[in-house]
């Protein structure tokens, strides 16, 4: 007899919907991208520009977790592509985003972009920890 009641559904909707919006908040912020990345973590920035692909050669350190910024400041898209690291993203016209890179073993670890096949091909080379 919700009828004789009218006060207890809206009741029960506005809690329904407080934990709903409490719940969602609570999941985006345990895996929101941003959330993944530490701010210690080292940063490295390659661009892509219609096919260029900068730098060829990116150093990094191995056994570390880093993350690597993707800037697409070309107008067509490009895809950061490496089969030995496992990982490829697109990258639309004029966008930057990113990928992490939790642990590398030293040595080089060849990239390339995935969209323009005539571009020269890329490296990164996990530098072994100094000591």
């Amino acid at each position: 007899m919700a009828t004789d009641h009218p006060d207890i559904r809206p009741e029960i909707r506005k809690g329904q919907c407080l934990g709903l919006t409490t719940a969602l908040l609570l999941a985006f912020s345990i895996v929101s991208p941003a959330a993944a990345i530490a701010e210690d973590d080292p940063v490295f920035t390659i661009t892509f520009n219609d096919g260029e692909v900068s730098p060829l050669r990116l150093e990094v350190p191995a056994e570390t977790r880093f993350e690597i910024r993707l800037i697409n400041h070309g107008q067509t898209p490009a895809e950061f592509e490496s089969i030995p690291l496992s990982k490829e993203k697109v990258i639309g016209p004029g966008v930057s985003t990113f990928i992490v890179i939790k642990y590398l073993d030293p040595g080089e670890y060849s990239f390339f972009d995935d969209f323009h096949p005539d571009a020269a091909p890329a490296i990164l080379v996990a530098v072994p920890p100094k000591g």
